[in-house]
């Protein structure tokens, strides 16, 4: 049986990662993504560097199960096929600057006037309104404005620091995924299309509060500056690399000193309950860390997982893609690109014991499918060779 969203077609105007990974995950999931690129250059990701058979990681990684179209949306034939194509389509996602998509003719209005019931999707960093709607962005500005990086820093006071992955793109994508699901279930039932409007700046707020600002939950009680994390973070050095161990129960922590042969740890005041062991936080990473560096971290694996002790060791990205537990989990997979060669990508998270998500086809090349997707709208041979002196490329 097909993936779970068999049937469902998107026109992906999307560029880079915000958009392109969240449909992408709908595409594994069992959409037809039609992707449209610019002739000549394509997707922006499509120049980054570590390349094979002229493909860059960036885009294999985000781009597989869609089809390519190139278009010239600069001439009024390529917004013309754009409007023709979305008659046929379900979603219809675009991550232009705000106003760009209304300037070039393919705003919600003019796209819904084709396709009335269509789920539109519009991607930004900042929003539409408000001082930075329109300024330029990037992930690491993102970080910035949202307070992520002051979260990264440990404490107000502290220098600020960026996560060393673009979090808010990919967040934003995974975000965009479960909106456009969201909205097609909400259509199936109603019958009415809307509107999704999604900015990087509202994802990356939202997915801090759940944990980062409960001191700025309360609206009547002052805020006071974020006081300082522990100077460790919870990764420890051993005898011969690192390893992540965190307790937060009373029943943890007594697992913990019993691994240590610590029992004097359980009854030091400083560290009675959850709530005095986060205030002394330091003093009691500083212990733990003292003891962990003694041995080796398969020593300290074998010993805390006899105890029940929360614990990881701390790999490398090679050494993670050849550990037991991603193995074991088949999140890693190989397939076949015939461009790119032999791959090796991560699957999509979310597994379906009924309509599971299949590999379809690798990232296409640039225009691959664009013959294919005009004959499918309903364009003859003639009218393909005049759209290649215009709209082609």
């Amino acid at each position: 049986m097909p993936g779970p969203l068999h049937g469902f077609r998107i026109l992906d105007l999307s560029a880079v990662i915000s958009g392109p990974w969240g449909t992408m995950i709908l595409a594994d999931q069992g959409a037809d993504v039609i992707k449209v690129e610019p002739p000549g250059r394509g997707d922006f990701t499509r120049s980054a560097g570590n390349r094979s058979g002229g493909l860059s990681a960036s885009f294999l990684n985000n781009n597989r199960n869609k089809r390519s179209i190139a278009l010239d949306l600069r001439h009024p034939d390529g917004i013309a096929v754009i409007k023709r194509l979305a008659k046929g389509c379900d979603v219809f996602v675009q991550n232009f600057r705000p106003g760009v998509a209304e300037r070039l003719g393919i705003g919600e209005a003019a796209i819904r006037e084709a396709a009335p019931d269509i789920i539109y999707v519009s991607i930004s960093g900042f929003g539409e309104s408000g001082p930075f709607a329109h300024k330029p962005v990037y992930d690491p500005i993102v970080q910035a404005l949202s307070g992520l990086a002051s979260v990264q820093g440990g404490s107000d006071t502290a220098r600020p620091r960026l996560v060393r992955t673009i979090l808010p793109d990919k967040l934003t994508a995974i975000t965009a995924a479960q909106a456009i699901t969201a909205a097609l279930l909400a259509r199936a039932r109603t019958g009415v299309g809307q509107h999704v409007r999604l900015s990087m700046l509202d994802a990356v707020v939202a997915f801090l509060w759940s944990s980062d600002m409960g001191g700025q939950t309360y609206v009547d009680r002052e805020v006071s500056a974020q006081r300082a994390a522990s100077f460790i973070d919870l990764i420890y050095q051993t005898k011969d690399g690192y390893i992540s161990v965190a307790v937060m129960t009373d029943e943890q922590w007594a697992a913990l000193t019993r691994a240590f042969g610590r029992p004097k740890w359980r009854d030091d005041p400083r560290f009675a309950t959850a709530e005095l062991r986060d205030i002394n936080i330091d003093a009691r990473l500083e212990l733990i860390q003292s003891v962990l560096v003694e041995r080796t971290t398969d020593d300290w694996m074998r010993i805390l997982e006899a105890e029940g002790v929360p614990c990881a060791p701390v790999l490398t990205r090679s050494q993670m893609i050849a550990h037991p537990q991603i193995a074991a989990s088949g999140i890693v997979v190989e397939n076949e690109h015939p461009q790119a060669g032999r791959l090796r990508q991560a699957r999509t998270a979310a597994r379906f014991s009924v309509t599971a998500p299949e590999h379809r086809r690798g990232a296409p090349l640039l225009g691959e499918h664009t013959v294919e997707i005009l004959r499918e709208a309903g364009y003859t041979d003639d009218e393909i060779a005049r759209l290649r002196a215009t709209a082609l490329g």
